[in-house]
């Protein structure tokens, strides 16, 4: 079938290869290409953050778990590597840990592997994987997507799907981070707090965050936040203290009481994932592919 996506984030992108693989004729809209788009601010770690439903959610990251491990194994280009690190705090249930291959549980803390993504190289791959593959991206707007040519739809605009399907019940949690010089550590740390505080190492540059505010538009980083996000890092992990700022960013999750999956007439609705794209995109995008089918 023709197939026309609506979104060019790592969702939208994720969905487009699946539709591909299963030899439909797809098309790609985004508002914005890579850096533009929301996805390119995440972090790329591998967790179900302000994402339901639960049971749902399990299914889905663990197929992305695996899928990502792959990339990490196969196919190096695509700038994902596993990478073992720290969580403070873990919580008694660990509902989301089925893939984990090395968890191992302490007192006030677990220790275990993950895929992180590199989002300024995973992105630009995954594009490469849409042309290679005989579909296609072009930069747009669309403001109805029943007036698209096409036999079925795929809604992934994430916040856009506010305006755009007028769901109201879709709203922003913002987050800022502090792009730090590559090599400062080898693991990633979490250690919740009152905020979200947060080191993911990658191979040209270590994230550190965070914020989490839910209904903030505002996408212009914040001096004093940023002073307060590497003062909490570094007391968690001193190693990166003095480690060169490269840049600020600011990001727009797309959350809502549960991720929208669902076929409605021609269209294919997935977005509302929260603080997990990444996390969710292997498993919502064979989903979709079936509900396509």
């Amino acid at each position: 079938m023709r197939v026309t996506v609506v979104g060019a984030g790592v969702i939208g992108l994720s969905c487009a290869v699946r539709l591909l693989e299963a030899g439909h004729e797809v098309s790609v809209i985004g508002r914005e290409r890579t850096t533009g788009t929301t996805s390119a601010v995440a972090g790329g770690f591998w967790f179900p953050y302000l994402a339901e439903p639960r049971e749902r959610v399990t299914a889905w990251a663990a197929e992305t778990f695996l899928e990502l491990a792959r990339l990490a194994r196969e196919e190096p280009e695509a700038g994902v590597r596993m990478v073992h690190g720290t969580q403070h705090n873990p919580g008694t249930d660990l509902w989301w840990a089925a893939p984990l291959t090395d968890l191992t549980v302490g007192e006030g803390r677990a220790e275990f592997t993950v895929p992180i993504a590199e989002m300024p190289v995973y992105l630009p791959w995954l594009e490469r994987k849409v042309i290679e593959a005989g579909g296609s991206i072009t930069t747009g707007t669309v403001d109805d997507l029943e007036s698209l040519d096409a036999d079925v739809v795929v809604n992934a605009t994430g916040l856009g799907a506010r305006e755009l399907v007028g769901d109201t019940s879709l709203y922003p949690v913002q987050g800022q981070i502090v792009i730090l010089e590559p090599g400062a550590t080898e693991e990633w740390l979490e250690a919740e707090g009152e905020e979200p505080s947060y080191v993911f190492p990658r191979g040209r540059d270590t994230v550190v965050g965070g914020t989490s505010v839910p209904h903030a538009w505002d996408q212009s980083p914040d001096p004093r936040t940023a002073e307060r996000i590497l003062a909490d890092a570094t007391a968690a992990m001193p190693e990166i203290a003095n480690v060169e700022v490269r840049g600020h960013k600011v990001g727009l999750r797309p959350a809502r009481s549960s991720v929208r999956l669902e076929r409605e007439g021609r269209v294919v609705h997935c977005y509302g994932h929260g603080g997990a794209g990444v996390t969710l995109s292997w498993g919502c995008a064979t989903e979709v592919a079936a509900l396509v089918k």
